[in-house]
């Protein structure tokens, strides 16, 4: 019974303990009884019996959220066809984590008594989920912005749909003859002579040091700057106090690429989905607009204390929070936070960022987790999925003697492999077709094999969808001990994974595999 709970409890560490879904997941059976309009788009599944909906059908999406909206936080909602159609237990991940934010003691909480957090949305869309989720779950108070006039009457039919919250919520339009298009040189603030890490469950702060970045991945990011409409600088009115901004950017630089997805039928039209530089242009545009307008996301507590408040963003693809952190610490922002969202075989990541110095020290601990691992696979061909990338984790491990079980349904592998297996892994011949040097990993107290002694190495390896074109591999280590000997052989895994499945990369980008720190 125990081990059964730790199980449990891994499985869904990325879900926030206190979304509503975390240990009861929506029953489509049990809607589909109670909710006539969404019974014709539950079926049961002949391999285990459990009801599903088709995720590839707009309308059976759109309906989901519709009787979750309903039936679990008592709001009304409704979207057009072919609009952005959320998911509820992904939004409520994000809004959650934004309460973790703002009660963190890493900035001090000077807000008086009974006052109300107040946010900014930024493109709430014709759904306007997330003020919606805040002022009902929190009781916060919202001003959501956009730019389409269909984006706006649906968000403010959504908002007088629930009038035990409407008047919690402002939709404001974005003057959008008002284009930016000089890019501003906001480096500023550097003076900091280190950087620490500190964990905090799946979230991590970083206090930012002076180091300044030259990639060529971050050059390439601002030679395709932003060019659209005013995103907070020009939408902020003067003097108005926020207490965070949060948005759901553009991932995409076209269309095209944002249709590759055959699994999924989410909807959204250009304005939602695409713009020229993708979600990396967009973020960089909300960064530089929180340096100019950094006094606006302060509450004033008192004559002395102006708290800065914290700017937020989700991001899909993980290889973009290094460029972007890069541009942080240039404009001089104190504090960095990530956390990621999993829902299903769907990973986002959130970034959170302020200008006020910590309350407290942050230290950087050497005893980081070094049990978690991921990488991701990006320039994958259409004609593999995840399944393939599955089958070939399993058929690599299981040529060196592991033992695999894989579970197709949930995209996983649980591996054990004794010491004589692992070497053999390790010993196996692959060619790292990127040619470039790997990164540099400090192993704890072991760097090879030898730190594996009587017993055998459990791991488990996950693939998740992201983005079309793109899986992340995530690897758990299930004992405290043998991270040395992990760390080779997911390194070795994904020198075989990228050789198989992806193209070759253009840039002089270092390959190595991305740690939790």
């Amino acid at each position: 019974m125990p081990s059964k709970k730790r199980k449990r409890v891994q499985e869904r560490a990325a879900i926030h303990p206190r979304n509503k879904y975390s240990e009861n997941p929506p029953d489509f059976g049990a809607l589909a009884s109670i909710y006539p309009s969404f019974k014709p788009y539950v079926f049961y599944s002949s391999r285990d019996g459990r009801p599903r909906i088709d995720w590839t059908d707009y309308n059976a999406t759109r309906e989901l959220t519709r009787v979750l909206l309903l039936h679990d936080h008592g709001l009304n909602w409704w979207i057009p066809d072919g609009q952005l159609c959320p998911t509820v237990p992904n939004r409520s991940n994000y809004i959650h984590w934004i309460e973790d934010l703002l009660s963190s003691d890493i900035i001090p909480d000077c807000r008086a008594d009974g006052d109300a957090v107040k946010g900014f949305d930024i493109g709430t869309g014709a759904n306007c989920i997330y003020p919606l989720l805040g002022a009902s779950l929190l009781g916060w108070r919202f001003v959501a912005s956009d730019v389409t006039d269909v984006a706006l009457e649906w968000a403010e039919r959504n908002v007088t749909s629930n009038p035990h919250i409407s008047e919690l919520i402002e939709i404001r339009k974005v003057d959008n003859a008002k284009t930016i298009v000089e890019e501003k040189d906001l480096h500023s603030g550097l003076g900091r002579d280190n950087e620490s890490i500190e964990d905090l469950g799946n979230t991590r702060a970083v206090m930012i040091g002076p180091e300044p970045s030259s990639s060529l991945e971050l050059q390439s990011m601002v030679e395709k700057n932003y060019h659209g409409p005013p995103i907070l600088a020009g939408v902020v009115k003067d003097e108005e106090k926020f207490d965070f901004c949060m948005c759901n950017p553009p991932f995409f630089e076209t269309m095209e690429e944002a249709g590759l997805n055959p699994k999924t039928a989410c909807g959204g039209t250009a304005q939602e989905m695409v713009c020229p530089g993708g979600e990396k242009a967009f973020i960089t545009r909300i960064v530089e607009d929180s340096v100019q307008l950094k006094q606006s996301f302060r509450y004033i507590c008192s004559e002395s204390c102006l708290i800065p408040r914290w700017y937020t963003s989700m991001i899909g693809r993980k290889s973009n929070l290094k460029i972007l952190i890069s541009r942080l610490r240039e404009v001089g922002v104190t504090v960095v936070k990530t956390t990621e969202f999993v829902q299903g075989q769907t990973c986002r990541w959130g970034l959170a960022w302020s200008f006020v110095p910590p309350s407290r020290k942050i230290v950087s601990s050497s005893a980081t987790e070094k049990n978690n691992l991921s990488f991701m696979l990006e320039g994958i061909q259409r004609q593999y999925s995840a399944i393939h990338v599955l089958q070939s984790v399993e058929s690599f491990l299981c040529s060196c003697g592991a033992s695999c079980k894989i579970d197709s349904t949930s995209f996983k592998i649980d591996v054990i492999a004794s010491k004589d297996q692992c070497e053999s892994i390790l010993n196996t011949e692959t060619q790292n077709i990127f040619a470039t040097p790997s990164c540099p990993y400090e192993l704890g107290m072991s760097n090879g094999p030898n730190d594996l002694q009587s017993s055998d190495l459990h791991l488990s390896i996950s693939v998740f969808q992201q983005i079309p074109g793109t899986l992340l591999v995530k690897g758990f280590l299930h004992q405290k001990e043998s991270t040395g000997v992990f760390f080779l052989i997911f390194q070795k895994l994904e020198e075989f994974l990228k050789q198989k499945f992806c193209r070759p990369k253009t840039s002089a980008e270092p390959s190595c595999t991305e740690r939790k720190r």
